[in-house]
């Protein structure tokens, strides 16, 4: 992952800094940066979204594709991800991309393990035959910390942006059965993305933890907690980064911010995603080479 070199003096004015909930970027502890999100991005996509915060910048697009539903869920459709990491940092060429890529991948396939985070039974065609699979292709252009946030906010657009084309299964006389897709481009189903979960990371900085931390704030950190949210504040996965340690009591402290945090994001981002959806057509596409 990228990072930053910084003298024992401006780490001490870092952690310092955190101790009064004042951060350098004149931040609270529980504050986020002001991200730009735009929908539709990609037009030889189902789906797309762009994130950019500050620095960080992520581009998702999600193709969906025909495919076999897997033996042990005949009756569900599935999602599978790719992330590449093409940032133009030196840290992230060859090996150490493939392995954040491989990192952050399955860091995704975790979040979205809990049963309720998308409806898979609605990408089901025809039970053990026939379902869509979703392929959700995830490009870091650009990263300047809390990369895991901005891609779940990015994935969770995409997914709002996602349109799937209404299919119906015909049988003839012999049994045999076909597929028909429907003529009208807008004939097509929407994913419920109430309960996609989105990633909030909470490091560990002196004897307090930040939301969103800068590339700076990172290298100070020691330790980290990645907390999966629903917009409810329930918690469906947690994972722990860092080489250093977090007390029970730091945990859960950890936790209940994680909770307060990732419901005002995904209030933030629902009202975001509504609004430019209002606008139809007529608003104006920015896209990811803006």
């Amino acid at each position: 992952m990228a990072s930053v070199v910084l003298s024992e003096a401006e780490k001490l004015y870092i952690v310092h800094g955190v101790q009064e909930d004042l951060r350098v970027d004149g931040r609270g502890c529980e504050d986020y940066r002001c991200a730009e999100v735009e929908t539709d991005v990609v037009s030889n996509t189902s789906g797309s979204a762009r994130v950019k915060l500050v620095e960080t910048d992520i581009l998702v697009g999600i193709k969906a594709e025909m495919g076999t539903p897997k033996l042990e869920k005949p009756d569900e459709g599935y999602l599978e991800f790719f992330v590449d990491c093409s940032s133009n940092s030196p840290e992230l060429e060859g090996r150490g991309g493939e392995e954040l890529g491989t990192d952050i991948a399955n860091t995704l396939y975790r979040v979205f393990s809990c049963e309720n985070s998308v409806d898979l039974k609605s990408l089901c065609i025809n039970p053990k035959e026939h379902c869509w699979v979703l392929y959700v292709d995830v490009l870091l252009l650009e990263c300047g910390g809390n990369i895991f946030d901005a891609i779940s906010i990015a994935v969770k657009a995409a997914l709002f942006n996602t349109r799937i084309p209404k299919v119906r299964v015909l049988e003839d006389e012999e049994g045999t059965k076909e597929i028909e897709l429907s003529d009208d481009p807008y004939d097509c189903i929407r994913l419920n993305v109430d309960e996609v979960p989105c990633i909030v990371t909470l490091s560990k900085i002196g004897y307090r933890h930040v939301v969103d931390a800068t590339l700076q704030e990172e290298a100070c950190s020691l330790a980290s907690l990645l907390i999966s949210v629903t917009s409810k504040g329930a918690i469906t996965s947690m994972k722990k980064v860092g080489k250093g340690s977090l007390d029970p009591e730091s945990i859960f402290e950890m936790m209940e911010a994680g909770q307060r945090v990732g419901k005002s994001l995904h209030i933030a981002l629902q009202k975001i995603l509504d609004e430019e959806e209002s606008l139809g057509t007529s608003r104006p596409k920015v896209g990811f080479l803006g």
